[in-house]
């Protein structure tokens, strides 16, 4: 945003201003104005003229400099304005994996009736986003990029929302602390095969979960894939029933940590995650180990997500369980 979003507010301004889990609605406190060059320049054309006004005693010269002054102290309040009571929240975010950008959405809301022109959001050191109008009584999603390096919990930094409406010759500006965290797994890298191993407590059963004969109806696990949900009982306002098939039981892939004993931490991480991604584009059966923790064999979306939930999470918090 240039040399002016790099300034610091006053510190009485800004000490004590953590994280905000509610909307923050930019108050005047809040927002900080300042001249930009072009305004700094235009001021001194201003000058210029009236200097050379009074050495000439030129009456129309005189005219057009309080006229142009006075555009542009009018253009001080519509520069504050554009940017006042203006509302911001953060709203839901995508995970992502390391090394990829998270993707921030910011909620901006304009609780008046009046339009707002040419917004700019900003993550402190990345490239803004513009938002060229928003309406009264509107509310816009804007989406800001953030690098995310390292898997784990991403806070989104400092958020700068500035605005040099109408005349470019003012710039006001607020910062904004949103409580914004986006998850990123770690990068699914790896070159080591999926391979299958019987679960230590499960043989093959006569009635497993195979695809050959209808063997009976069984109570929902949290998993169960939605092709053997038994709608009809759903239909009926029973409990949330899940078909069985006779058959041998399918095979187990245990995703194990101690079974990369030879690798470091991340890259066991990232070669558990390239697993989990694999095992799950396979429809495969799949639980996770890992010290501390242990997820059992199942599959679905959810379950995908809570294995590499606990893969982004390892090691900052241990005591977290499914």
């Amino acid at each position: 945003m240039g040399w002016l979003l790099t300034r610091r507010a006053p510190r009485r301004r800004i000490k004590g201003q953590g994280a905000r889990t509610r909307p923050v609605a930019l108050g005047r406190p809040r927002i900080f104005i300042l001249p930009t060059r072009a305004g700094m320049l235009f001021a001194l054309v201003l000058l210029t003229m009236l200097l050379g006004s009074i050495n000439y005693h030129n009456s129309l010269g005189f005219a057009l400099t309080f006229l142009l002054a006075g555009l542009g102290f009018l253009s001080i309040l519509h520069t504050h304005r554009n940017l006042a009571r203006l509302e911001f929240s953060a709203a839901k975010t995508v995970p992502v994996f390391a090394g990829d950008d998270a993707r921030f959405n910011v909620l901006v809301k304009n609780p008046e009736a009046r339009a707002r022109y040419a917004l700019s959001l900003q993550i402190a050191g990345l490239t803004p986003i513009s938002l060229t109008e928003l309406a009264g009584h509107d509310t816009r999603t804007v989406t800001l990029a953030q690098p995310a390096p390292r898997r784990g919990m991403l806070a989104m930094q400092r958020l700068t929302a500035s605005t040099r409406f109408p005349l470019g010759l003012f710039c006001a500006w607020s910062h904004l602390h949103l409580d914004a965290h986006c998850l990123v797994y770690p990068a699914p890298h790896g070159a080591r095969p999926l391979a299958l191993s019987a679960a230590p407590d499960a043989g093959n059963h006569a009635h497993g979960a195979g695809e050959d004969d209808f063997a009976g109806l069984r109570a929902y696990r949290p998993g169960d894939t939605p092709a053997r949900i038994h709608w009809k009982s759903i239909a009926r306002g029973q409990d949330v029933l899940t078909k069985e098939f006779s058959g041998a039981a399918p095979d187990i892939l245990w995703l194990d940590w101690e079974m990369l004993h030879d690798l470091d931490a991340e890259q066991r991480l990232s070669q558990l995650c390239r697993h989990v991604l694999d095992a799950a584009a396979a429809n495969l059966h799949y639980g996770l180990r890992l010290p501390g923790l242990r997820i059992e064999p199942a599959s679905g979306d959810a379950h995908r997500h809570a294995c590499l939930r606990a893969l982004a999470l390892f090691n900052e918090n241990p005591t977290q369980r499914r």
